[in-house]
């Protein structure tokens, strides 16, 4: 007899309906919506809907000129960029230099499995466009690799409604969300409303710390804190955002392990996925990168939390916002087929199906790309952001004195920092009194499209005026002259999960500051505005 085995089966999710809310659990099919499973059937008569005739529809196709996918190189120019940088060549007049290819979405295809307009223009349920949805099947299947075949694709208007679903579907008033002790401010703004409250935990250089949400979870005294043990996770888990971190494989492994243990719902929010780089090398050691293959691209990406979630327990978000447009409004959730029909139903009576428009598009160029070809996409906008984040920091050296030196707090533990310090400069007789001492310390993101850890750790402590009382006074003062000096960057504060909850120290001294929109010209101009804001800030009053 053979002792060959078979391919293992894979795992049957848990049963995890007990994760929702009671707002969810009371949500039942839409009266009218619940009909449209039938409107996709040959010769019917549709007479129940307030749908209008696409004779009325005032569009007779839609015609748009796309990038190619090889839009943008594999690997970055040996130079510093020109001023007519990637977002001039696409915004400026400069139109001539394009590659594009032109599709067009005719109201009625004659083409079988063609994009229709009719359709696409439509009221339509709440899931996404058939040949989207069938893109963005393989499209998961190949990247993600979900480790649970009973996974549902459900697409949703952006990443900021997917998660204000899913906390809507899992959380009652009164309940807490683990997230990471710095996040995303909307997130929590979502939340704050209804009595969800964020629960912190600590985090290193590798984003969410894994033994402080196992410390938690394990003494969590429901009385002392009046709230019962939270059940739901936030997590940013690659280009953290405002840390800009990067999840190792094993980190993930170890959070999901204590979620499975303390049986905990995690959403993985993860829109700057496709924008993960390498580290950070000084230009002056900087050597040519060589370009790999659709393969290797994929294979050096984080895995995401699909891959091994074995019981189901993950609800992912992904989004075009980063990758084709925000303006699209197009994103989606992979989850259980469960959560993926309370996720719908919710859908129905809320935002319904993202505007015609722009899946129409999107899903258009989508498939004129194909798979390969956004792939090829994306491996292009990933170089195109590692030039930037590298540009940006190399004007800060530029322009500072940058010394790699010890992690200024826990949360960019294990990572390699840079402390800033003033240059010699005309004064006081050529010398700054604060000339050689550290004025901020930032750490080069490993994804997304924020210096690192989204904020700059400012040394306020230095100032002549400071006090811990003053310290987040001369924080607001620093971004107030900023501002008037023409440059605006988010204050670090506004990301602290305890402090929007009102129940910790604002902890300032931080700056989140942008590489992805300005111009490379611009770029170099605000760090410049930086230098010379925050030397006259240091010795005014010195």
């Amino acid at each position: 007899m053979s002792t060959t085995m078979g391919p293992e089966k894979p795992p049957k999710p848990v049963d995890l309906s007990h994760h929702l809310s009671e707002l969810s659990k009371a949500r039942g099919i839409s009266p009218l919506k619940g009909l449209q499973k039938y409107f996709g059937r040959p010769g019917l008569i549709t007479l129940a809907g307030g749908f209008p005739s696409p004779a009325y529809f005032p569009l007779a196709d839609i015609t748009v000129n796309a990038l190619i996918p090889e839009s943008f190189a594999l690997v970055p120019a040996p130079h510093p960029p020109s001023s007519l940088s990637w977002f001039w060549k696409l915004f400026g007049t400069d139109k001539a230099k394009e590659r594009t290819s032109s599709v067009t979405i005719p109201k009625y295809p004659t083409l079988p499995g063609d994009v229709k307009l009719a359709v696409c223009l439509q009221y339509s349920e709440a899931v996404a466009q058939g040949q989207l949805q069938e893109f963005l099947r393989h499209f998961v299947s190949k990247v993600y690799q979900p480790l649970i075949e009973d996974h549902s694709i459900l697409i949703d208007t952006g990443n900021t409604d997917g998660w204000n679903r899913a906390v809507m579907m899992l959380c009652n008033p009164g309940e807490g969300v683990l997230c990471e002790e710095w996040t995303f401010p909307t997130a929590v703004a979502s939340m704050l409303p209804s009595n969800i409250q964020p629960v912190p935990i600590a985090m290193d250089g590798l984003g969410l710390r894994s033994d402080d949400l196992e410390r938690v979870l394990s003494t969590w005294d429901a009385d002392a804190r009046q709230m019962s043990r939270p059940h739901v996770m936030y997590i940013i888990p690659v280009g953290q955002n405002p840390s800009g971190s990067t999840m190792s494989t094993e980190r993930k492994k170890q959070i999901y392990d204590i979620c499975c243990k303390y049986d905990v719902v995690i959403v993985e929010d993860d829109p700057y996925y496709f924008l993960q780089m390498n580290d950070y090398v000084p230009k002056h050691k900087r050597s040519p990168e060589q370009a790999t293959d659709a393969k290797h691209f994929l294979a050096s990406l984080s895995p995401s939390f699909l891959r091994f979630d074995h019981e189901s327990r993950v609800i992912r978000l992904d989004t075009f916002s980063k990758t084709i447009a925000p303006g699209s409004r197009l994103g989606w959730f992979t989850c259980n087929s469960m959560f993926a029909e309370r996720l719908q139903r919710q859908g129905e009576i809320s935002t319904q199906a993202p505007c015609g428009f722009g899946q129409s598009i999107v899903t258009k160029i989508l498939l004129n790309w194909t798979y390969d070809g956004y792939i090829r996409w994306l491996r292009g906008l990933r170089t195109e952001y590692t030039q930037r984040r590298d540009f940006i920091i190399d004007c800060f050296s530029e322009e500072f004195n940058l010394q790699i030196g010890p992690p200024t707090t826990a949360v960019w533990s294990g990572c390699t920092t840079y402390h800033a310090a003033l240059k010699q400069a005309g004064v006081h007789n050529g010398k700054h009194p604060f000339q050689g001492r550290t004025m901020f310390s930032l750490v080069p993101p490993v994804a997304g499209m924020f210096l690192w850890a989204s904020y700059i750790k400012l040394h306020l402590d230095q100032h002549p005026s400071y006090t811990p009382e003053r310290e987040e006074t001369l924080e607001m003062q620093l971004f107030v002259q900023l501002a008037e000096d023409g440059v605006i960057a988010a204050p670090g504060w506004v990301f602290s999960a305890a402090a929007m909850a009102g129940s910790g120290d604002e902890t300032p001294g931080h700056f989140r500051i942008s590489f992805s929109l300005a111009e490379f010209s611009d770029l170099q101009k605000a760090v410049k505005i930086f230098e010379r804001v925050l030397r006259k800030f240091f010795e005014e009053q010195s």
